[in-house]
């Protein structure tokens, strides 16, 4: 049986008591011959194993080693299971596949012999109150719904590296309004400003700087405006290294591994509404900072308090409304009523969504579009001039958006099918101006109907089956009879 250091280390200590080696080997279980070598050596098991330098079967690869050392020699970047395969069909019949973790070996032992440099990372000293990092990291992974619908939420995630105090905002997008936003609501949680603020090179905060060969990003303006004001000072990392905004890499994984527990305790990953998430997350994030408040407390002796106001959580701007009915506002374009055409308006765009303003006084709310949307129509804003011109639906530029969904797609798809080009454009012109003057719904449930029959969606074919509505009728009422003697025998019991 093989003697173990802990084994050792209790001869030892027996034999300083007592000084008998027979005793000290009984207790230390072991043979009284072994026992007197290792007290005369003075050494554990562990310190008397000799490196060895021989090898215990033949090597499988020495006739043909000298040749992946030339491929590795001339590619380092090759992998070891690549030049494996490589040597297979270089060599048909002498290796096979079971041999692969002993060819690895060999690759990684030689790269760690003769390979080229590897770089080397440097751990860093936080300071407190100094840096605040700032990533958005996406929470699909997560499997959230609301009301039963997929939700794609993204994170703007911002950490302090001493304390690891985190805060995060659920957005839509990447873009600079989710970064302001995220940015000023973990300093408003804080209550307190960091000297520096670091981010990636997200186009949210950076942007490449023209003509510059090496792909060099310069800060935008708006962002920096925006730590000017907060009074931190703007960092980015270099392209392509991700560690050298470690924390907030690092942190991003961590939380996301928390809110799945959470999920997993809370038994149900569906929420009622978008809100509900946003305090669920909420509620995550103030449960892990309070095993930091020891850290934290060093980082807020050291800051400074958020004394500043608070920026609004729009970008505004004046654009004009073309002889199309759009406004285009960050490069997308929206529709707005045709009694706007040659005004000016003034656009406040939120995160989430889209105002319109005339002379202070506010128009209309549209969903802000993101990603590749790169349009947004209303057909209530325009129907009414196309029943008035049917041969421009044909050519329209944006007919698709005229499709508010798949029911009425259909149902076009059928008049084209039975009916002249033009008169299948007219008819589902009048069909969508009666979703406009009525309920879409009540329109789709009509199209529905005569899906199912198989009849053509024909103009008159939707009024033949649109639901008769029962006129409202005003029920008599009796004439108001006031009776005040109730209010006179009150009166007489009140006085004393």
């Amino acid at each position: 049986m093989r003697v173990t250091d802990r084994q050792v280390r209790k001869l030892f200590m027996e034999y300083q008591k007592s000084g008998k080696i027979q005793m000290a080997a009984i207790k230390a279980g072991m043979n009284r011959d072994t026992a007197a070598d290792y007290i005369g050596n003075g050494q554990l098991p562990s310190e008397r194993v000799a490196e060895r330098d021989w090898r215990t079967r033949q090597d499988p690869f020495a006739t043909h080693w000298a040749e992946a050392e030339a491929m590795l020699t001339a590619a380092p970047e090759l992998e070891g299971k690549a030049l494996f395969e490589w040597f297979i069909e270089r060599h048909d019949g002498q290796y096979d596949e079971g041999q692969l973790r002993t060819f690895q070996r060999h690759v990684r032992r030689w790269r760690a012999l003769h390979g080229p440099e590897k770089e080397v990372y440097f751990q860093q000293e936080h300071r407190p109150g100094i840096r605040m990092e700032t990533d958005f990291t996406c929470l699909k992974s997560l499997g959230v719904t609301i009301r039963r619908d997929a939700s794609e939420p993204l994170l703007c995630h911002s950490v302090l590296t001493y304390s690891n105090w985190q805060w995060g905002t659920l957005c839509q997008s990447e873009s600079f309004l989710s970064l302001r936003k995220g940015l000023q609501a973990a300093l408003v949680q804080l209550g307190h400003v960091p000297a520096e603020h670091w981010t990636d090179n997200t186009t949210a905060a950076t942007h490449k700087l023209g003509g510059d060969e090496h792909g060099c990003r310069g800060f935008n303006g708006s962002y920096v405006q925006v730590t000017e004001h907060f009074g931190m000072d703007p960092h980015t990392i270099n392209r392509a290294e991700p560690h050298e905004n470690g924390d907030i890499e690092s942190a991003n994984g961590a939380f996301k591994r928390r809110i799945e527990q959470h999920l997993l305790l809370r038994g149900n990953r569906d929420f009622d509404a978008q809100e509900c998430f946003r305090r669920f997350i909420e509620d995550v994030f103030h449960k892990a900072n309070r095993s930091r408040q020891k850290r934290l407390a060093e980082e807020l002796a050291v800051m400074r308090p958020l004394c500043v106001a608070l920026l609004p959580e729009y970008v505004e701007e004046d654009v004009s409304v073309s002889r199309w009915s759009t406004v285009q506002t960050d490069r997308r374009v929206y529709s707005v009523p045709s009694r706007l055409i040659g005004e000016t308006l003034r656009v406040r765009r939120y995160e989430e969504h889209v105002e319109v303003y005339l002379s202070g006084v506010r128009q209309l709310v549209m969903p802000r579009l993101t990603g590749d949307q790169k349009h947004s129509i209303n057909y209530r804003d325009i129907i009414g001039w196309l029943i008035r011109k049917p041969g421009a639906f044909a050519q329209y530029r944006f007919r698709a958006d005229l499709f508010p969904s798949m029911i009425f797609r259909r149902a076009f798809d059928r008049l084209c099918r039975d009916c002249a080009p033009r008169t299948a454009d007219l008819d589902y012109l009048r069909i969508l101006r009666q979703a406009a003057q009525t309920m879409e719904s009540d329109v789709e449930r009509v199209l529905q109907e005569l899906e199912e029959r198989n009849i053509c969606p024909r103009w008159a074919a939707v009024q033949e089956f649109w639901p008769q509505t029962q006129p409202i009728t005003v029920p008599d009422l009796m004439p108001l009879t006031v009776e005040l003697d109730s209010y006179d025998t009150l009166l007489q019991e009140a006085q004393p």
